[in-house]
């Protein structure tokens, strides 16, 4: 049997089991709650307390709600380190048995897997090695992946399928997810600066029966249920 063959047994495999723990959050009641509110971002959070000393924090008590995708999980007996990603970057929770109610961490971490959306309310603390941590008090499974991440060693390499699967390209490359961010409030920016100047945006067709874009050489395609040659917009246009 082939590597290739191999594989996706494997990945078949990861699904099925996957659909199984789902169908056990559906016996459970509702497997996709909604009620759930994110109020803090991974990056706000580091940026305001990454400096805050562990003791002060834990006189403080900083509470912290947050969600996002489950990246990497490392169980320790009766606790769990999730490190979980959203919109704005990565943070670390620690869940444990005795934070939570009687019989929930053993049944949400036995159900958990690297993919999954989650959320959790707790407070701040920093662990030994001094990393901003959210101790969870309540800690929700909101989404259950079914199919898993690429592999965390390796990560997502194959060209052909970040171009083909950006979604999967934009969960695990950073780089990737930056480009995206970036380009985004470029182009906000630039449509920003002609609306303040009093341009209006002018919806353009994608494809059109006649050629614009004054010099530029326009990309020709044929429609077949019109039977005409069609041709590719140049760009949008501000007047």
């Amino acid at each position: 049997m082939s590597e290739v063959e191999n594989t996706e047994l494997d990945l078949n495999g990861e699904m099925i089991a996957r659909r199984e723990k789902l169908a056990q959050l559906r016996e459970r009641g509702n497997p996709f709650p909604n009620t759930f509110r994110r109020e803090d971002k991974a990056a706000d959070l580091h940026q305001k307390y990454n400096d805050v000393d562990g003791e002060e924090l834990k006189e403080k008590a900083i509470p912290a709600v947050v969600a996002g995708r489950v990246m990497l999980r490392r169980v320790m007996g009766k606790a769990t380190f999730i490190t979980i990603q959203d919109v704005s970057g990565q943070i670390q929770l620690y869940v444990a048995r005795d934070n939570l109610p009687e019989g929930e961490y053993q049944n949400l971490i036995s159900l958990l897997d690297l993919g999954d959306i989650v959320g959790a309310k707790g407070t701040l603390f920093k662990t030994k090695t001094g990393e901003l941590t959210v101790r969870a008090s309540d800690f929700q499974l909101l989404t259950k992946a079914l199919r898993p991440l690429p592999n965390k060693h390796t990560g997502l390499t194959d060209q052909e399928t970040r171009y083909r699967q950006r979604y999967l390209d934009l969960i695990a490359n950073e780089e990737s997810r930056r480009a995206f961010v970036i380009r985004s409030k470029v182009v906000s920016g630039i449509r920003q600066f002609f609306l303040d100047k009093d341009f209006i945006e002018v919806e353009t067709p994608m494809l059109q029966v006649i050629p614009g874009g004054a010099a530029a050489k326009p990309f020709i395609t044929h429609h077949n249920a019109l039977d005409v040659d069609m041709y590719l917009r140049i760009a949008l246009s501000f007047t």
